[in-house]
């Protein structure tokens, strides 16, 4: 009874001794392995006695893990063989009846090791061409960032080295003058670009840095001066700054006509005209190299039919193409006041650039805008402001304004002295009664209506007083004294004896 007991425990003990280490049975004895099979096997054999006498040197291998993440679920452990279980139940590659593997190897355990091997290969191929990637890029910026070091230490080299020679510069002689243009609100930096762009000098920095240290640079006027070629940079500061370098600068004063003219009584030089003046102002050089362009060249220039070439305004240019006499066209257009133009140009290029000037000046004063006040269109605007300016003092302009306007309105003759002596050689206050009677296409006693074109340069005071002349239903007026009084009436019979007492004080006397 003991014994039997003991061989029952035994077999209990072997029982799990061989779950525990889960030995496939192909590694033991051929007698001990039947006798593990327990109870209820098909085939059972009696157990040896000499059980323990058997070494087992048997190790439990362990499992391999990677060190990386499987995203492939660990599959559970299988469960020990339950006790009574034939071992025998196997196929002949240690598969189970159910076609499970032998236990200490999971189903599909190869093919796993062979999808993580690859994975792990794609993953370190990655990362090493992510790498290189990264090296070339590094490269990559490191060699721009030494070419960009190198371009701003030469540039900065190449500026050192300028600073420490100064700027370009001309040695000398100096060459024959050329004309640079300072236009309103120029600084130091434009006018040395515009004295680099002419040739005067050798760079910028030249003028430049010789122009910061005059305190006279300041006072310099807009417009044209004649400074020498290829001069030094001090030397061309001087010479903008010299009080002869200035150049193309005209005075034109109020009331004055293209071509010079005369007075009856002086019996003097004639008063130089408009041409002769800027005759004057366009003269460069001294000595033999001086040169001027002649009063007779503009005037030829300026009958021309080519008005666009001329500068004549749209607004003007339809009167002007219909004029009477080619060298009185421009009569008016050439504004009254100081005017600049390049003396280097042609005699058609200074023109255009006087009456350029000039349109700019009258349209500023709302000419093109001024016919709601008085009816006229701006040309004809322009002709009566050249009779206001050679009819009135400053402070009666706008009631000789209304004059022109009350008499145009009612369609009666002006009979202005001015138009009559504008076709004269000789002029005077008081005209003759031939003077009078004489057709002309300006003369007013003789025409109704405007002149054919203005008789003279009007100042804008004269303009501005017939774009808006003063109220009032004047329609005839008179000087009655030498200090300029005039007296204004809408009754023919009142002007009369304000004649008469103008012939009393001698201001209508002839010197004829």
């Amino acid at each position: 009874m003991n014994d039997r007991w003991a061989r029952a425990e035994e077999r209990h003990r072997q029982s799990v001794e061989e779950r525990r280490y889960r030995r496939p049975d192909r590694g033991w004895g051929g007698a001990d392995n039947r006798a593990v099979r327990g109870r209820g096997s098909r085939h059972a054999a009696p157990v040896d006695d000499d059980w323990d006498d058997y070494e087992d040197d048997t190790t439990v291998i362990p499992r391999y893990t990677d060190d990386g993440p499987d995203p492939t679920p660990t599959p559970p452990p299988r469960r020990a063989p339950q006790r009574g279980r034939s071992p025998q139940g196997r196929n002949a590659r240690g598969q189970n009846a159910r076609g499970r593997a032998p236990r200490g190897q999971s189903r599909g355990e190869s093919g796993r090791g062979q999808s993580s091997r690859s994975r792990r290969s794609r993953v370190a191929s990655r990362k090493a061409a992510e790498r290189k990637r990264r090296r070339r890029n590094l490269w990559l910026l490191g060699f721009v960032f030494v070419v960009l070091f190198v371009a701003a230490g030469g540039y900065a080299g190449y500026k050192f080295i300028g600073k420490l020679g100064g700027p370009e510069d001309f040695a000398g002689p100096a060459g024959p003058p050329v004309v640079v243009r300072v236009k309103a609100g120029d600084t130091a930096e434009q006018i040395a670009q515009t004295m680099f762009d002419k040739g005067v000098v050798a760079s910028t920095g030249a003028f430049y840095e010789a122009a910061i240290r005059n305190s006279k640079m300041n006072s310099v006027q807009p417009g044209f001066y004649a400074v020498p070629a290829h001069s030094k940079g001090s030397d061309a500061v001087t010479a903008l700054m010299s009080k002869d370098s200035r150049v193309g600068n005209v005075v034109i004063s109020e009331g004055r006509l293209l071509h010079d003219q005369s007075e009856v009584k002086k019996n003097a030089a004639p008063t130089p005209g408009i041409y002769s003046l800027v005759a004057q102002a366009s003269c460069m050089g001294a000595g033999p190299a001086r040169r001027c362009v002649s009063a007779d060249e503009l005037a030829a220039a300026a009958a021309s039919t080519d008005l666009a070439a001329l500068g004549v305004p749209s607004w003007a240019e339809q009167e002007v193409r219909r004029a009477p006499d080619r060298s009185r066209q421009l009569e008016g257009l050439i504004a009254a006041g100081s005017l600049d133009f390049d003396p280097s140009g042609t005699p058609q290029q200074i023109l255009h650039q006087l009456i350029t000037q000039s349109a700019a000046t009258y349209e500023s004063t709302g000419l093109l805008q001024s016919g709601a006040a008085n009816g006229l269109s701006p040309y004809q605007t322009l002709i009566a402001a050249s009779l206001v300016e050679r009819e009135a003092k400053p402070h009666d302009m706008a009631k000789v304004a209304r004059v022109i306007v009350n008499r145009l309105k009612v369609g009666q003759m002006l009979q202005f002295d001015s138009t009559v002596n504008y076709a004269l050689n000789e002029i005077e206050v008081a005209t003759t009664d031939a003077d009078r009677a004489k057709a002309t296409p300006w003369n007013t006693y003789a025409m109704a209506g405007l002149p054919a074109n203005p008789i003279a340069a009007p100042s804008l005071n004269a303009l501005q007083a017939v774009e808006n002349p003063a109220p009032g239903d004047w329609l005839y007026f008179v000087t009655v004294d030498n200090s300029g009084t005039t007296l204004f009436t809408k009754s023919y019979s009142d002007h009369l004896r304000n004649i008469t007492q103008a012939q009393d004080n001698g201001v209508l006397d002839s010197g004829r």
